[in-house]
């Protein structure tokens, strides 16, 4: 069996973190986990955890200047009043980041999608102002 080279790693404690993080039950509000590069060691590595956060306070909490990608469990309500709570990957990437980081975190993209079983994908380039609760609902409910 033929096996893919990566060019950043994607650790035990990050699957393990993901693992528990996509199996928690959630009744209300919004969770997400945040996963940054280390560039020195070329792996990944958790950043950070919030539970019950409102999605511009999210963005907020996300540096302007380099990527992330964030699982968010995400407090859906869909039109005919039943609540939902899809796992969506946010590609935070603003496009002020620094060169190098952003191709790492491109070239890392596939394989963290795959790790992270979310249901859908959201693009993030302008930071604050590209990850709002409409364009999230807009996003999902389309």
């Amino acid at each position: 069996m033929a096996s893919t080279a990566r060019t950043v790693d994607i650790n035990e404690d990050v699957t393990k973190a993901l693992r528990i993080f996509r199996f928690q039950r959630r009744s209300q509000g919004h969770a997400a986990i945040v996963i940054k590069i280390n560039k020195a060691a070329l792996k990944m590595v958790v950043d950070e955890e919030y539970d019950n956060i409102s999605i511009e306070d999210l963005a907020e909490e996300l540096p302007r200047n380099s990527p992330r990608y964030v699982v968010l469990s995400y407090e859906l309500k869909h039109r005919d009043g039943r609540t939902s709570f899809p796992l969506v990957l946010i590609n935070w990437a603003p496009s002020s980041s620094e060169t190098t980081m952003m191709t790492l975190h491109a070239s890392a993209l596939l394989d963290f999608q795959r790790v992270a079983e979310a249901n859908k994908i959201i693009e993030v380039r302008d930071a604050e102002e590209g990850l709002t609760q409409e364009i999230v609902n807009e996003k999902l409910l389309s």
